[in-house]
């Protein structure tokens, strides 16, 4: 069987992860980045870098975007070089990158109106190491058609694929679980601490709670990396978490939502950011209660 050529934009940590497994698989890859330092551990693997994201739309029997924020998502898109500019009638846009869910809409719409292509928001969560393996969690919004034109591809990377509704759908779930990540990942770095000031074994924990209300992934493969402060390489930047976690703020307030458990931890990578540690580890944001940057009842010491 022919397998679509696939036009990747975005190689960073997660889309060098999802271009490489692409290739283990044997699709034909085209490539941009705006960063063209990221680009060689890819095209070692057989993947093309080309010119600009419209090069790649029109190579790409499918169009795959993972990139930092929404404004980076509407350059890559409606930008002086952006996709639409290829043309490409009904060619399908997926976008993994997690961005609000009115940007979501506004863009498809725009790619619709001016160059008929369609658009699958699928934002992933699970990590490089996941991405590699084609083990992801991909949460879609699109129309059912183009959700199943676009399922093979989303297959080869997740191993938990699921639509939740058109357009921007994929996006609502994003936020959700990114405020389930960023408060666990602030729960998670407090849990140790206290286990470390309590005096207990701290390692033993997650083998201690398993199969208990308190059991989870989080506690199981975030705790031990946290406890044993292993941080590098990171697997996903601080940075990219405090922007999620402003934009879950942001679409909580448009809810109507009051959510103080996530305005905190919200706050708290805010600060480490600002701090220094935009591009650490988003796990290494228990250093910011090691800085001293945290005081009594979540006040800065």
């Amino acid at each position: 069987m022919n397998l679509p050529s696939i036009g990747f934009i975005g190689i960073g940590l997660m889309g060098e992860a999802m271009t490489l497994r692409l290739r283990d698989l044997g699709y034909p890859v085209f490539v941009w980045n705006r960063e063209p330092e990221r680009l060689p551990a890819v095209e070692a693997a057989g993947a093309i870098a080309l010119a600009s994201p419209a090069e790649v739309a029109r190579h790409g029997d499918v169009v795959l975007m993972c990139v930092l924020d929404d404004a980076a998502v509407d350059f890559c898109t409606r930008g002086p070089q952006g996709i639409v500019h290829a043309g490409g009638e009904g060619k399908l846009i997926v976008d993994f990158s997690t961005i609000a869910p009115g940007t979501t809409r506004t863009l498809a719409e725009h790619a619709l109106r001016r160059a008929g292509m369609r658009w699958v928001d699928a934002p992933v969560s699970g990590g490089p190491q996941a991405a590699r393996e084609g083990q992801l969690t991909i949460m879609a919004g699109a129309s059912p058609a183009d959700f199943e034109q676009a399922r093979p591809v989303l297959e080869a990377l997740g191993g938990q694929v699921t639509l939740m509704g058109p357009v921007g759908a994929g996006q609502t779930a994003k936020i959700i679980n990114q405020a389930i990540v960023g408060a666990g990942f602030v729960l998670m770095s407090e849990a140790v601490l206290l286990a470390e000031a309590s005096g207990i074994d701290a390692a033993r924990l997650p083998d201690c709670l398993k199969g208990g209300f308190a059991d989870s992934v989080l506690l199981q493969k975030l705790y031990p990396r946290i406890l044993e402060r292993r941080f590098d390489p990171p697997i996903g930047y601080a940075r990219q978490l405090a922007k999620d976690m402003a934009a879950v703020q942001a679409h909580a307030r448009e809810a109507d939502c009051a959510l103080p458990l996530v305005e905190e931890a919200a706050r708290l990578f805010s600060r480490y950011v600002e701090a220094g540690g935009a591009l650490a580890d988003s796990a290494s944001i228990i250093r910011l209660y090691e800085m001293g940057r945290v005081g009594a009842k979540g006040e800065d010491a």
